[in-house]
């Protein structure tokens, strides 16, 4: 049997012997582990100061953007009615607001129809033409009809009238619209509704053949108004002898004590007795009674009567409700006809005019046959989003259901005028115009149930109007949210607080990575050990660099601070920063506008009228020079000649127009708009064509809008709002009115783009951008300039501060192709490369220990061999020892 383990054979062990001499063989391999934990401390010590840094760069973040060292609190002090918020242009102060009104968006409810789905048109094409404006004059209510002779007489019992659910304190001395009006208006606080009582007037024909008054049978003759009498005849005067129609317009006619009591009870007249055309008038809407008062028997009078025995006539008026809000007025009670009014809630506008707004667009909806039903035109408003949304509402009744329209915009000039027309150029459909039509100045088949109104509000007692409940301006660079009815004081206030905690934390980051450094480099003469990172050229360039860039002055400052120690920071010995706090208090009371220059990015401009925009990495702090050779214009259409005081747009007028067209051409910028038909002053004409392209989708989609004047000739301008070279419009007919018939034979000029020199060098222009030219130091910087003349516009100003340096230079560290960035691909190389060299040598390893067991294996069995055969030569030996 063969030997089957090394060593088992001949004694031999040769385990021991190849483990001692590949540990021998193995002694490199702690070099290579040597070298890989070297490299791996240093890696981790890359990324403590990595982290480092970047807690410093982050620290930055609060003291790069300017706005930081312009930030400003708003604190008001009933948040119930306002809240307040501060941008960067704010004014430090106290302010008292107090608010009036609260902005609200115009509903509109429609009759009620018996069903949804139930066509309402004959299904001929039919146009929805929606604009915004406002309603100018008159007023929204309802107004009654004259008193009955059963009021003047017996007044209006208690409970008979009831406005928007609260009862109307009325009674039998209610005998007058004055009264009733007087009792209406004593609830207007809770009602929302005020009375007016227009002017009593008698009948203008009650002296029409006012016949001489006869008395000689006998009696006795007076004519009174409101207890004072016109005039008067004793008996036994024949008639023209006494009181005649001349005689009555000769007393009304001077003054008198009869003409002084009437204006002492403010009645005046008009006419003459003898024409017929007398009338007696009450400016408060008192009751105005007419009496021939006649003891005996008398001729002639009022009706010129033979016989005359007396008469008493009583002129009464009407009240008018006007809601205070725009709202319908619900009318009730047990009997309000006693009051002149109907039961059911209602209101309209008389009186009224509508100016439409040419900044709101306006929308146009085609309704054809399939679309005709309540819920067909709900749909169609809602898909066409022109600022209308529609839904349909359900009030139980025979006809319960109702559309209602509500503007999604609040504020006056958002109130809606609604036009039904032919989409062609025929008549509107009857039944749709009669549901939808609605013109605060004409008919108006829809009922408002909420009116557009503006927000109101009085700053320090300057009244403001608002058309949102979001109010800007009011206070400079503050913005308001509304919320209710009240007063509230508003306090602005520096932010400097977060200025001071920004400096802070700037100061403990850079110290903390001061520490970091220094122990990653430094050496202990004790344990006669270093820093992983000691005499590393790349941490020892990063120190150097951040202090060289601390030690430095700001450039590009006009402002009190350039340095960080005029702000409370210096260096100390060890090399960490200290911060003085009152030093850094005093820059912030003292000079807190020139702080944001000392740490972050900035650019301002002489002119007032230029704004820098943006800048780069690129841009060098200096002061540049703008001259501007052309200025930016917009793409213009003007009329040839005066527009007449009336135009007419004759219905199914629809223009083609061509806006800001590129080149490919753009379909989206062709589109075809309608226009209401209608005669326009010519403000109201810019405000149409404005509104009508304004709010086409197509254009309002890529961001395109123009606008509308009249210049100093009178002459149409038609402008795109862009500026700039592809700044264009065209407008061609299609239908209905022509534009030659506004503009005459026109040609459209084109917009240019901004050009001049920044700093000496030819600027790139787009519309009114500057840009400055690539490779120069003026790469990066953008600048706005929003008209002005040709010219020397002043120098633009580039500053950057510490903390915008800082950052920049920090991500030259921690960044993409940083220094520590790079610095740790290389070790992370290195230890690749030390792996790769190890499990080399692991593997010639495996080699040498194959060839050392095959030669102590060889060697164990000659030795077996060798022993076996002494075994055989010794027994043999000592048996013929043995046989001798």
């Amino acid at each position: 049997m063969g030997i089957t383990s090394a060593g088992i054979g001949s004694g031999l062990n040769i385990e021991g012997i190849i483990t001692q001499l590949m540990a021998v063989e193995a002694r490199p391999l702690n070099t290579y582990d040597t070298k890989t934990a070297a490299y791996n401390t240093k890696l981790g010590a890359l990324s403590s100061l990595s982290g480092s840094v970047s807690s410093f760069q982050n620290s930055l973040s609060l003291l790069t953007s300017p706005t930081a060292f312009n930030s400003l609190t708003a604190n008001a002090s009933n948040t119930g009615v306002i809240t307040a918020t501060a941008t960067s242009t704010a004014v430090a102060g106290s302010y008292s607001v107090a608010v009036s009104q609260i902005a609200q968006a115009q509903s509109l409810n429609s009759k009620g129809v018996i069903s949804t789905s139930t066509a309402i048109g004959a299904g001929t094409a039919t146009t929805l033409s929606f604009q915004f404006g406002t309603v100018s004059s008159g007023t929204f209510g309802v107004t009654g009809s004259a008193l009955g002779g059963t009021t003047a007489a017996s007044g209006i019992p208690n409970g008979s009238l009831t406005i928007n659910g609260k009862t109307i304190a009325t009674s039998g001395a209610t005998t007058s619209a004055k009264d009733l009006a007087t009792a209406i208006n004593a609830l207007s606080e809770t009602t929302g509704v005020t009375a007016s009582a227009p002017a009593t007037v008698s009948a203008g024909t009650l002296f029409l053949g006012f016949g001489s008054v006869d008395t000689s049978a006998g009696g006795s003759y007076s004519l009174r108004i409101n207890g004072i009498e016109l005039g008067s005849q004793d008996a036994g005067i024949a008639a023209g002898a006494g009181l005649t129609a001349t005689s009555l317009d000769t007393t009304l006619s001077t003054a008198n004590a009869t003409t002084n009591a009437l204006a002492a009870a403010k009645i005046t007249y008009t006419g003459s007795a003898a024409v017929g055309d007398l009338k007696f008038f009450a400016a408060d809407g008192s009751n105005l009674a007419i009496n021939e008062v006649i003891l005996g028997e008398a001729d002639g009078g009022i009706g010129n009567k033979t016989g005359n025995l007396g008469s008493s006539t009583v002129a009464t008026s009407a009240v008018a409700l006007t809601s205070t809000g725009g709202s319908p007025i619900t009318v009730a009670g047990s009997n309000p006809a006693l009051a002149g009014l109907s039961a059911g809630s209602s209101g309209s506008y008389t009186g009224a005019g509508f100016v439409q707004d040419g900044t709101q667009a306006s929308g146009v909806i085609t309704l054809d046959s399939t679309s005709q039903s309540l819920s067909g035109i709900r749909d169609a408003i809602n898909k066409a989003n022109i600022g209308v949304s529609a839904s349909i509402v359900s009030d139980g009744s025979a006809t319960p259901y109702h559309l209602v329209l509500t503007s999604t915009k609040t504020g006056e000039t958002s109130s809606m005028k609604i036009t039904v027309s032919d989409a062609g150029a025929g008549t509107a459909d009857p039944a749709l115009s009669a549901l939808l039509n609605y013109d605060p100045a004409g008919t108006q088949a829809l009922t408002q149930t909420s009116a557009a109104q503006s927000a109101k509000l009085t700053v320090n007692g300057i009244a403001v109007t608002s058309a949102s409940n979001s109010v800007t301006g009011a206070i400079q660079g503050v913005t308001m949210a509304v919320g209710t009815v009240g007063s509230s004081s508003v306090v602005i206030s520096k932010n400097t607080a977060s200025v001071t905690t920004g400096v802070q934390s700037f100061v403990k980051a850079y110290n903390d990575l001061n520490t970091t450094i220094k122990n990653l480099t430094a050496y202990n003469a004790e344990t006669k050990s270093g820093g992983a990172l000691l005499g590393d050229s790349g941490t020892l360039s990063i120190q150097t660099r951040l202090r060289q860039q601390l030690g430095a002055a700001v450039e590009g400052l006009d402002g009190k601070l350039t340095t960080l120690s005029q702000v409370g920071i210096s260096f100390q010995k060890d090399g960490s920063l200290s911060l003085d706090s009152t030093k850094l208090q005093n820059a912030v009371n003292n000079n807190f506008a020139d702080i944001a220059g000392l740490f972050s990015a900035i650019g301002s401009a002489t002119d007032s009228l230029v704004t820098v925009s943006t800048t780069g990495t690129k841009t060098v702090p200096g002061t540049y020079a703008l001259n501007v050779t052309t200025l930016a214009s917009r793409g213009t259409l003007t009329g040839a000649a005066k527009l007449e005081d009336q135009t007419v747009i004759d219905p199914g007028t629809v223009w083609s127009v061509t806006l800001n067209q590129t080149d490919p051409v753009g379909a989206t910028r062709v589109s075809d708009v309608a226009l209401t038909a209608g005669s326009y002053t010519p403000t109201q004409l810019t405000a149409l064509l404005r509104a009508a392209v304004n709010g086409n989708t197509s254009f309002s989609g890529n961001g395109d809008t123009v606008e509308t004047s009249i210049d100093a000739s009178g002459k149409l301008v038609f402008s795109s709002s862009k500026y700039g070279a592809a700044s264009n419009i065209a407008v061609t007919a299609k239908t209905g009115t022509a534009p030659a018939a506004l503009f005459g034979a026109s040609t459209p000029e084109v917009g240019a783009d901004i050009a001049g020199t920044l700093g000496g060098q030819a600027f790139t222009g787009s519309g009114q951008t500057v840009t400055g030219a690539a490779g120069s130091s003026m790469d990066g910087l953008k600048l706005v300039v929003d008209g002005g003349a040709t010219g020397d516009r002043g120098t633009v100003t580039f500053s950057q501060g510490y903390a915008y340096q800082l950052t920049t230079l920090a991500k030259s560290f921690i960044g993409t192709d940083g220094v520590i960035t790079g610095r740790a691909a290389g070790i992370s190389s290195s230890i690749k490369a030390v792996a790769t060299q190890r499990q080399t040598f692991s593997d010639r390893l495996t080699d040498i220990e194959k060839r050392y067991r095959a030669q102590y294996t060889a060697l164990d069995v000659s030795l077996a061999s060798m022993q076996s055969t002494q075994t055989y030569l010794t027994q043999q030996l000592a048996s013929i020892a043995a046989n001798n």
